[in-house]
Formats: structure tokens, sequence, C-alpha cells
């Protein structure tokens, strides 16, 4: 199975399964000499871990997470960098129901078409379990860039049709943790909260949509044609499970604009060069401009419903399929550190590449 690492300097590869014996993630390229904070790592995961509340899976996974190598006390060491989270809560035998039949709208049909296989327990590489080496290496990766001034911050702006008013701005994470849905507007977390209440008594999901926020990218970041910084920014985005849209800046609501509405005028700053406004999100012609970037993503509605669905199994039969097992009734606000990682990931490479040609120029 090709397609399990993401990168090209500041690499990752994540292994493990969701119901096998863990999870895991080797980084590559991570500096030498970079200090660590284990209880960061470790609140990170705890950020995206499953049973945080009553609006989400009740699969009890404490994340406790085990660096095996590329560590020498708490900086690294420049060599591979391995973390193991070990799987304590799996359930394989709650998938026993459906290992001959295809699940509307999962990885069932597809992983068997293209591998003649597919791992029953939970969906395995399919499965949003695999998000959590993401997260442990996007902590190592936000370790780096805070060093260098740059934060990344997201948030829920929408579940359903419940939504956030107002311009995309940094929250500060207090505020996000607070809510349970990590909608840092009380009235809007509120009626989200309800609404997800709503459609997990009658058996059914919801989507949403994720706003992240990145303050302190300097100006220059982005590989031309094919790299992008926003096109590696989607690619990384669009990887995470249940993702179905990627925006940046203004998205697709600038179709709607003229162009003389949508420019955004260069001015001489203080901190150096700026503009106006920003709807190119931070990133022009694939380069970072030194502004805010700003993105969005939209999950689509979990799959598994605690409802009867109609479907075929592996013969062709139709059949009824009976919801079972522990879900989230909307991933939405157990993905926000899963998109901020995958942000950390893109950035920490782009920087890394950047300075690599700039440490060129300079001998």
């Amino acid at each position: 199975m090709a397609g399990n690492s993401f990168g090209e300097i500041f690499r990752v590869t994540t292994f493990g399964e969701s119901h096998g014996k863990g999870i895991g993630v080797v980084i590559d390229g991570c500096p030498a000499r970079l200090q660590l904070d284990m209880s960061f790592i470790q609140s990170e995961l705890r950020r995206r871990r499953p049973g945080q509340s009553a609006l989400t899976t009740q699969r009890q996974e404490t994340e406790e997470f085990e660096i095996l190598s590329g560590v020498l006390g708490e900086q690294t060491t420049g060599a591979p960098l391995t973390i193991w989270i070990a799987n304590r809560d799996a359930r394989p035998a709650d998938y026993t129901h459906v290992a001959t039949t295809y699940r509307p709208s999962h990885a069932d049909y597809t992983y068997e078409a293209k591998y003649g296989i597919r791992d029953v327990r939970g969906s395995g590489r399919a499965s949003a379990r695999e998000t959590a080496a993401r997260v442990a290496a996007g902590a190592v990766a936000k370790v780096m860039l805070r060093s260098m001034g740059i934060e990344i911050g997201g948030y829920v702006r929408q579940v359903g049709t419940v939504a956030m008013t107002g311009a995309d701005r940094q929250w500060p994470l207090a505020e996000v943790e607070a809510s349970l849905v990590r909608c840092p507007d009380p009235a809007t977390s509120a009626s989200m909260q309800a609404e997800i209440e709503r459609v997990r008594d009658l058996g059914d999901s919801l989507g949403g949509v994720i706003a992240c926020v990145i303050t302190g990218v300097p100006a220059g970041l982005g590989e031309p044609v094919f790299d992008r910084l926003h096109a590696d920014l989607g690619k990384g985005i669009l990887s995470i499970n249940a993702c179905k849209g990627f925006e940046i800046g203004s998205g697709f609501a600038g179709a709607a604009m003229q162009g003389s509405a949508h420019n955004d005028p260069f001015v001489q700053t203080d901190e150096g060069v700026r503009t106006t406004t920003n709807h190119s999100g931070g990133v022009q012609g694939g380069i970072s401009n030194g502004m805010e970037i700003i993105v969005r993503a939209a999950f689509k509605p979990v799959s598994t419903l605690m409802q009867t669905q109609r479907t075929i199994d592996q013969s062709g039969q139709e059949v009824e399929l009976e919801g079972k097992g522990r879900h989230d009734p909307c991933v939405v606000p157990r993905a926000v550190p899963i998109v901020e990682a995958m942000c950390a990931l893109v950035l920490a490479d782009h920087l890394l590449r950047h300075r690599a040609r700039a440490d060129f120029i300079s001998r």
C-alpha cells in the first residue's frame, strides 16, 4: 500500500490500524537539537482523542505515546523520530456484522476493489484513528514553528446549518477549548451542541466547517509550480478522513466578486510589506506574502448511522444494515487539531525547503 508518507524534507510516514495493536509515525528530516515538549505533544493528542465528551464516540483511548527513536533526553538528534501510540480500547468484534457487507459511503467496497482484501476491524487504515499519528507529528512540527514565531489556531465555524458570523481570526486556545464543540462563540457553541444532540438522538449524523488561521508566516514560503503553498495545504487537509472541501482566503465566495473588490493592495508598514485586505488568504502565486494564512475545511456527515440502511453484500444481494459500534455523531469538533496538524506539517516542510535554498545562496 503506497501513499502513507507526506512531505519532502520534513517527511512523515504513518502506520498501524484502528483496531490493531496501535498507531505510529516516523518523522524523517526533523532538525537536530529541537527541544521537544512532551506535555504539549500529549495535550495535542488528548484534544483529538475519542471519549472526551458525550458528543463524541465513547471509545476510551488515553493516547499515551512513546518515543522509540530520534530523541536524546528531550532533544531531537536528527535521526528518524518514531512515535508509538498503543490502542487500549480496540474492539474488532464490533465489526463482524459487516464482514461481507459494503457500508454506505465507507471505504469497504473501494479498498476491496483495489487490494482484493479489506481490514474489517474499524476500516483499518481507512479509519480516522490513523489521524492520531498525524496529530503527534503535527505537535512536533508546531514546536519547531513556534520557535520561529509561527502560531496555528483552528476552531469550528459551522455544524450542519448552525454557523458563526464574522471574519475568520485566530482565537485564544482557551476560548476554543472551553467549548465542547470547539466553537469560541458561546451562543453559537450552545446551538451547535443542541443540534448535534438532536441529530445523535435520531441515530443520524452531521458535518461542518473548520477554520484555521496561521500567523507569523514569513513571505517567501512555497514552491511553484506544482508545490504551491496553498496546493500542499489543500492536499494535506483533503487527505483527512471525511474532508470534502478546502478553501483559502475568499475561497468560493471570491467567484462572486469583481477583481476591483478582490485585489489586495500592498502597503508599507513597520512590520514590512503588507496588504490592506486579505482575500488571497496569505498566499499569492503559490508563495506566502507575510499576511495571515486563512484556510477552511468542510467535513461531510459521519457515514455510520445508528439507523437501518439499505446496501448490498459481496455477492451483490440487497441487505439491511443495522448501525452498531462506537461512532461520532459529528467528527468536526475532534477534527480541529487534525486540521492544525496538517497545516503545521506543510509549513514545517516548506520552511525547511526555503531555508535550504537560502543557506545555499548565502554560501
